[in-house]
């Protein structure tokens, strides 16, 4: 095997374990029992006992990176949120890294060498960067995917890895199944602008919606400045009034989807009510009255459309709109999410850090229950969502399923699939 890359000067390692100087464990038999997120399942033929051997895991973050600093620190307070909870024999060693494809494939190897488990890397880069290495020798839970990962004649994964990050391109894959179940019939038309993940969301729904033997064509908008075209909106109508689709998609965020609903609430029609026969018979004419011929078209997107809270955003304009998003964001009453604390973040992008964090919280449920046992099929009702991972037993595989939820009253709220 070839030699690991030499080993730069490395931070000092910031290590939690289960026990503290200076203090005693907590004595809770005098204590109600606390709340706990569901139980981790699996199948009846797979139910070894569980080991309750110390576990060391690495949590391997770009935290001294610039422009993914902010977005490791939520996965990280995550990560030590759900491990306060469940530290018993488990230890925890954070490990920064940059960016640089060098010192993360060095922090990795040293990793390995001290840790049982390791968590990370984050990015897309750094995660295609030690799957194609020769190092991947031990339980790695990767919070990314590789750039084309999933595709046809895309490189596997290593049979230690398994990635479990955040997808928007499998959300739209699950809209598309979500859609098709509500609209059995009829086409659907695809809305995106040009910006790049909005054409991996747009291609992912619309590859899916293929799949399924369904119609579906794609409108690529104009967006400068982030408003989209009159002009084209416009031109949206008379198609839609041509040829109705059973559903719209949206591959586009939540401010743009609004600028759509919107448009779509004022088309007009100009159409006399009051015929004139005779110009003696001629009345003023009406003002153009409003109708709701679109009110009634369902319109489908990502977690895109719920930006969290952003100070001032008229998120009742979206009312009607379905989307997936985590339990984290739209379900409060989750088992799961009722149980883990919750940073107060507000403002533009709190809704992605706070994704992050709810990430940081399955990835240390996920490390856990692969360290006590490391082979198998397991299911974890967990805050980003209904989570299959099978591990240890050749390559790695894994699923999430997201809530499904409807705006109303300007808020997103939890539905049930049919």
């Amino acid at each position: 095997m070839p030699k690991p890359p030499p080993e730069p000067p490395l931070p000092p390692a910031e290590t939690f374990s289960i026990s503290m100087p200076g203090t005693v464990d907590e004595d809770r038999s005098q204590l109600a029992p606390r709340a706990e997120p569901p139980a981790i399942t699996r199948a009846d033929d797979d139910r070894a006992a569980p080991s309750n051997a110390p576990v060391r895991i690495g949590l391997l973050l770009p935290l001294r990176s610039e422009t993914l600093g902010a977005a490791a620190e939520s996965l990280r307070a995550g990560f030590m949120a759900a491990w306060e909870r469940d530290r018993d024999n488990i230890t925890v060693t954070v490990l920064e890294t940059g960016d640089v494809p060098q010192d993360i494939l060095s922090v990795y190897a040293h990793a390995l060498q001290n840790q049982d488990i390791v968590v990370g890397p984050l990015s897309r880069a750094a995660v295609a960067t030690v799957a194609a290495s020769p190092l991947v020798s031990k339980p790695t839970i990767a919070l990314n995917y590789p750039e084309g990962y999933g595709q046809q004649g895309a490189a596997s994964l290593p049979p230690q890895m398994v990635a479990i990050g955040l997808s928007i391109e499998e959300e739209a894959r699950q809209a598309a199944q979500w859609a098709a179940a509500e609209q059995p019939d009829g086409a659907a038309l695809v809305l995106t602008t040009s910006t790049a993940w909005q054409r991996r969301v747009a291609a992912a729904f619309a590859g899916q919606w293929q799949r399924l033997s369904r119609p579906v064509q794609t409108i690529e908008l104009s967006a400068p400045d982030g408003y989209l075209s009159d002009h084209e909106l416009v031109q949206l109508r008379a198609r839609l009034r041509q040829t109705p689709p059973a559903l719209l998609f949206s591959a586009m965020g939540a401010d743009q989807t609004r600028q759509l609903r919107l448009a779509l609430a004022s088309v007009m029609t100009t159409e006399p009510t009051n015929p004139i026969f005779s110009t003696a018979d001629a009345l003023p004419a009406p003002p153009p009255a409003a109708t709701d011929q679109f009110s009634s078209l369902p319109i489908y997107g990502t977690s895109a459309l719920n930006p969290g809270r952003v100070n001032n955003f008229p998120t009742q304009d979206l009312d009607g709109v379905r989307l997936l998003d985590l339990p984290w964001q739209v379900q409060r009453d989750h088992p799961a999410v009722m149980v883990y604390p919750r940073q107060l973040q507000t403002g533009v992008g709190s809704a992605d850090m706070a994704r992050l964090y709810a990430l940081g919280i399955d990835a240390f449920r996920v490390a856990r229950e692969i360290g006590r046992q490391p082979a198998g099929r397991f299911h974890l009702d967990g805050v980003t969502g209904k989570l299959t991972i099978d591990f240890g037993q050749g390559p790695s595989s894994f699923e999430r399923i997201e809530q499904s939820a409807v705006y109303q009253n300007g808020a997103p709220l939890p539905v049930t699939q049919p």
